[in-house]
């Protein structure tokens, strides 16, 4: 297993939450590039504090990152973490133009959610990014049923820490990509692996609940189009939802 350069990844039997061994790692001053897998997860989350089920031969990885910039880029993280999990399943799946993505964090799979994303962030003591975790757990060998969605494992099983190299890889270049050139390119990349125009989406709770997909905002949010106004949603769950209804 090679990857990338300044990366490296620890393994174990099993932990609480990769995501809070990262934290941990992170407020101690480890240096970007640690990335940390757990074969099994006794207490893994995800948005919203929702428990994360952890089946064996999935994937619970997250990622350190130590990204320069203003706080309010944090959320563009997940975007840059959706863009490099799609390349990676698509590379492995089958079926790679079933894999698309929903806003913000999640990748679905003939519209079934197939792996998500949590990102958490600190501040430094100059109002900066001190550091950016991606949470990421992918259905390789199982979908475990959520209450409120379907779920789908990718068309292709692989081996959690053979994913996790091929994961490394992208999110090391999209990460050097957003370091040299900005969020530009990663708007157009989601966008391309997102859902189509058009597409009718619901929002959970706002002034704005339901409209039709518009792109992303040069800032990463959500352009809903709606009433005849096009509105940028930066937070909020979204579902896709049939024609018609």
């Amino acid at each position: 297993m090679t990857l990338p350069p300044g990366w490296r990844l620890e393994v174990h039997e099993a932990l609480a939450s990769t995501s809070d061994r990262v934290a941990a790692a992170a407020e101690a001053g480890a240096p970007a590039g640690l990335a940390v897998l757990a074969r099994r997860q006794t207490a893994g989350r995800g948005r919203s504090g929702r428990a994360w089920a952890s089946p064996d031969g999935n994937l619970f990885c997250t990622l350190l990152l130590r990204p320069p910039g203003p706080v309010r880029e944090a959320g563009q993280w997940s975007l840059v973490a959706g863009v490099a999990l799609a390349e990676a399943a698509r590379a492995l799946d089958p079926e790679p133009l079933a894999l698309r993505l929903k806003w913000p964090n999640d990748l679905l799979r003939h519209g079934a959610k197939c792996a998500g994303i949590l990102t958490e962030s600190a501040l430094a003591a100059d109002g900066t990014l001190a550091w950016v975790s991606l949470g990421i757990g992918v259905n390789l060998a199982a979908a475990p049923p959520l209450p409120d969605r379907p779920t789908a494992k990718l068309g292709a099983a692989e081996a959690p820490e053979a994913f996790a190299a091929r994961l490394i890889a992208r999110v090391d270049h999209w990460a050097r990509r957003q370091a040299a050139e900005g969020f530009a390119p990663v708007r157009t990349a989601w966008t391309a692996l997102g859902p189509d125009p058009g597409t009718p989406l619901t929002l959970s709770a706002g002034p704005v609940t339901a409209g039709r997909f518009a792109g992303l905002a040069e800032d990463g949010g959500l352009l809903l189009e709606a009433g005849g106004q096009r509105h940028v949603i930066r937070s909020g769950e979204i579902q896709q939802r049939p024609e018609g209804a």
